[in-house]
């Protein structure tokens, strides 16, 4: 306990001093603005007393006076803004007490046995993380009400010297995933910043720099005039150099509470932190791949799985099931899930998905027609299916916008319908026709270069368009943003050498990983949006046929359109007013700005091949559920999946890429064919 305490001290020192540094900065900002106004004082005191007197003097006066005048007026302009902007808050749906008393009791029990205040309130967040916020802030409304009589209750004192206490914010998959005594285990270290968090030189210096951090943001927008942009500009300038001053006292400042932290916790549930540790780092991976693979295609389709947490559960458990390295996982879920500290998990695991959808896709606030919850029992039919037909659907309107034959000559009547064979003859190539090759800057120069007359794009298509608009998550810089949240430095143990390094969301690798019948493989592309979007999907779409080309370019703008549209549908959808209730807590969207949504995109946008391979991939689908009888299904690690009597079929995707990339169909009929399926005959579509 010795070497505990000490470290304990050493890292609750070092914070306080790098706080005190960052309070110097703030006292040398406002000495500076206060020294024009000295030096007046000074003249006009030597003026009155008949020391400096002269014509020179009286002009230095005069200037000296003016120019402090002119400095106190900024300073004041400049304090006014820092003490009025809103800090930044994260989305979470608040917990109340009454229906998590157990969560509570357990989250006070543990500051009592840390010796630290106990936090404010307790909310969750969709994400793999924990740590403590501060909301003491005027626009983020007063302290929770106490019930209780100080004298009366026995706990009294502590409850309030906790009412300016952080907020203490949960990742929901721990609570659904983890077991209690795991959450305790995770707990500890963020409940523990609850002390560093109340000393009063380490408080002001996270309020001055959140106040920073919200000036430069509040500034950022563009003013209603020249007057208002440069006013504006002028106290951005000065809240982001005293941010450049704050940034390397703050970052060490945050590493001592975490150290101070991560020490004071070391002698709670000792022997549970590195189990409890791994399991942070499991929960990571399913909720990426739950994410990404399951909730992005319905998503799409307008609707918002409700379960998410519960779908964490079943894709760790399936990953259990598979994967001989994770079967002692399995064992793990006898034990009291953390979810029961909870009076109804249901309908706060609906809160939590509703928010997820709203800060990883951009959906709108509130359940409407066009955006309603699906339950996983549901999803096979209202998700994959409705998603592979709209998708096969798409895909005709654009051969329709090509020019292309509904069938070929000399076909059977009533086989005019959408047919897999028309997306099949279309993309055959023929021995003169060769790949798209690769992009030549000489040939782009090149003004007499002919097109290919069958690669016509749709007139209003824009070649290279991306499906996905990635809007911007942030209106400070880099360098002001790396002080914007000081506290979260408290939601990881870094400095816990008994913890294992907590590592960041990553697919998980199964047996029969990168399924082929996923119509979007969301997740699975690994490039990053440069601007260069035309050049980009110049370069994807290089060793293809030019009818892939053409096809992919018209369904890439094809895509945008509609994408264009639903962000205006979502634009125009006004938040809940202040104090409202979505679901069973409220979302707290009045403690941030919602107008640039997603505010957590999910991946960057797909390319013009991954495009045009997931609509073939979803017409074959669609064909083989209506002339070999297949199914949709839902795989918790991969998502949408093709079912041939009840067993999923991953091997499409060789097939459809050699179609894609080559225009050789033989691979994938000789697929339709072992499976029975009729390309020849109509589909249904929606």
């Amino acid at each position: 306990m010795t070497g505990i305490g000490g470290g304990v001290e050493l890292g609750a020192q070092a914070a306080r001093s790098r706080a005190l540094a960052v309070l110097r900065v703030r006292s040398r900002a406002l000495a500076v603005a206060l020294l024009p106004a000295a030096v007046a004082v000074i003249l006009l005191a030597g003026g009155s007393t008949g020391h400096l007197v002269g014509g020179g003097w009286d002009a230095a006066r005069w200037a000296v006076s003016v120019l402090a005048l002119l400095v106190l007026a900024a300073t004041a302009a400049v304090a006014l803004v820092v003490a009025r902007a809103r800090p930044a808050v994260t989305p979470t749906v608040a917990v109340a007490e009454e229906s998590a008393p157990d969560l509570y009791r357990m989250v006070r029990d543990l500051a009592d046995r840390l010796d630290v205040p106990a936090p404010s309130a307790i909310a969750l967040t969709p994400d793999c993380d924990s740590w403590l916020e501060d909301r003491t802030h005027p626009a983020h409304g007063p302290p929770p009400a106490r019930d209780h009589d100080d004298l009366s209750d026995p706990v009294g004192p502590a409850r309030r010297r906790s009412a300016a206490a952080p907020v203490l914010v949960i990742g929901s998959p721990f609570l659904w995933w983890m077991r209690v005594g795991e959450l305790r285990a995770v707990l500890a270290p963020v409940v523990a910043g609850t002390g560093p968090a109340a000393h009063p030189d380490i408080a002001a210096a996270r309020r001055f720099i959140r106040g920073l951090d919200a000036a430069v943001a509040a500034t950022s927008t563009d003013g209603r005039g020249p007057l208002a942009r440069a006013a504006r500009g002028g106290i951005g300038g000065v809240s982001r150099l005293l941010l450049r001053g704050c940034r390397v006292h703050a970052a060490e400042m945050e590493r001592g509470v975490a150290a101070a932290a991560a020490e004071r916790a070391q002698a709670v549930d000792y022997g549970l932190r590195i189990v409890a540790q791994e399991q942070v780092g499991l929960a990571y991976a399913g909720w990426d791949r739950l994410l990404t693979r399951v909730a992005l295609p319905a998503w799409r389709m307008g609707r918002w799985p409700s379960r998410l947490d519960v779908g964490v559960v079943a894709a760790l458990t399936e990953l259990s099931r598979r994967d001989r390295l994770a079967e002692g996982f399995a064992s793990r879920l006898g034990e009291r899930p953390a979810c029961d500290l909870l009076e109804e998990p249901g309908l706060m695991d609906e809160a939590v998905s509703l928010l997820a959808a709203r800060l990883f896709h951009g959906g709108p606030a509130e359940t409407g027609p066009d955006w309603a919850p699906v339950g996983w029992e549901e999803y096979p039919e209202e998700v994959v299916d409705r998603a592979w037909r709209t998708d096969a659907a798409r895909l005709h309107r654009v051969l329709d916008t090509l020019g292309v034959r509904r069938a070929a000559e000399g076909a059977a009547p009533g086989t005019d319908g959408p047919t897999l064979s028309r997306v099949l003859d279309h993309l055959t190539t023929t021995p003169a026709e060769a790949p798209v090759p690769a992009r030549d800057p000489a040939a782009d120069a090149d003004p007499d270069a002919t097109p290919d007359p069958d690669a016509t794009p749709d007139p209003d298509a824009t070649p290279g368009t991306a499906h996905h608009a990635t809007p911007g998550t942030g209106t400070a810089t880099p360098d002001d943003q790396a002080t914007s949240d000081p506290q979260a430095a408290t939601a990881s143990d870094p400095s816990d050498p008994q913890a294992a390094t907590t590592p960041g969301p990553q697919p998980l690798t199964t047996p029969d990983d990168q399924p082929a019948d996923a119509p979007a493989a969301p997740g699975s592309a690994d490039h990053s949006d440069d601007g260069n979007g035309t050049e980009d999907d110049d370069d994807d779409l290089a060793g293809t046929t030019p009818r892939g080309a053409a096809l992919a370019a018209g369904l890439s703008a094809q895509l945008a359109r509609e994408e264009a549209r639903t962000q205006a549908l979502a634009s125009g959808t006004a938040p809940p007013p202040p104090g409202t209730t979505t679901g069973p807590a409220a979302t707290g969207t009045a403690l941030w700005d919602d107008r640039a949504l997603p505010l957590l995109p999910l991946q960057p946008p797909r390319t013009g091949r991954e495009i045009l391979t997931a609509h073939i991939t979803a017409m074959v689908c669609c064909a083989a559920m209506d002339t070999a009888g297949a199914t949709p299904g839902l795989d918790w690690l991969d998502g949408p999946t093709l079912l041939v009597d009840g067993a999923r079929r991953a091997d499409l995707a060789p097939h459809v890429r050699s179609l894609v990339e080559t225009g050789d169909p033989a691979p994938l009929r000789a697929w339709l064919s072992d499976l029975g399926v009729r390309p020849e005959k109509p589909v249904r579509l929606v």
